[in-house]
C-alpha cells in the first residue's frame, strides 16, 4: 500500500510523511504534481501558509476516487472545493487546543469524546460545504472535522502528527485502515 502525501508548504509536512512513513510505504509529492500522474491507494494533504498556494489540491479532490485525508490548510481546500466557506480565525499560531469529537466516525474511532490537539486556527473553516458533516468541534471552531457523506473524504483543522495531539497516530492509522479497504 502507498499513501502519499502533498507538501503545501507548511512547517509539519515532513513530519505528517515521517509519521506515515512509519506506518506503511509513503512519499512526498509537490502539490505541482498534476492529478493524472498520482497513483496511490490514499492522499493526504499537509498544511500550509495559504489557499493560493495549495497547487492542485482541488485537482485531487474532484478527479481522484481515492480516500483523502485533509489536514489543517488540507481540511481548507477541501472545504472551498465543495462549497464551503473559510475565514481568518480569532486566534492566530498554534496553540493546544481542547476538541470534543461529536462523531467517531471512519476516521476519529477509539479516540477519547474528548481530546487535546495541536492547530492553528489563523483560518478556520466557518461554513460546511454540502453533503459533508461535522465530526468535531471546539470552542475555538465549529468545524474541527468534518468527512463528506458518500465518498472517503475527511478534514480535520489540528495536527495529528504532532506528539502534543492525543490520539493522533490513532487518527492516521484509522485513515490507513480506510485506505486498505478501498484497495
Amino acid at each position: 500500500m502507498l499513501v502519499l502525501v502533498v507538501n503545501n508548504y507548511g512547517q509539519f509536512n515532513h513530519l505528517i510523511h515521517r509519521s506515515v512513513r512509519d506506518l506503511v510505504s509513503a512519499r512526498m509529492i509537490s502539490n505541482q504534481t498534476p492529478a493524472d500522474e498520482i497513483e496511490a491507494d490514499g492522499l493526504i494533504l499537509g498544511g500550509g501558509p495559504s489557499l493560493e498556494r495549495a497547487g492542485n489540491c482541488s485537482e485531487y479532490l474532484t478527479q481522484l476516487d481515492i480516500p483523502i485525508l485533509g489536514i489543517c490548510l488540507g481540511l481548507q481546500v477541501m472545504a472551498e472545493t465543495f462549497g464551503g466557506k473559510v475565514e481568518k480565525g480569532a486566534i492566530g499560531g498554534y496553540a493546544e487546543v481542547d476538541v470534543e469529537v461529536l462523531e467517531e466516525d471512519d476516521i476519529l474511532k477509539g479516540l477519547s469524546p474528548k481530546i487535546k490537539t495541536w492547530a492553528s486556527h489563523a483560518d478556520q473553516v466557518v461554513k460546511l460545504p454540502p453533503d459533508f458533516q461535522v465530526l468535531a468541534r471546539s470552542e475555538v471552531c465549529e468545524i474541527e472535522a468534518m468527512r463528506h457523506d458518500e465518498r472517503p473524504l475527511y478534514g480535520v483543522q489540528w495536527h495529528p502528527e504532532v506528539v502534543h495531539t492525543e490520539g493522533g497516530i490513532q487518527l492516521l492509522e484509522n485513515f490507513l485502515d480506510v485506505c486498505r479497504e478501498r484497495s
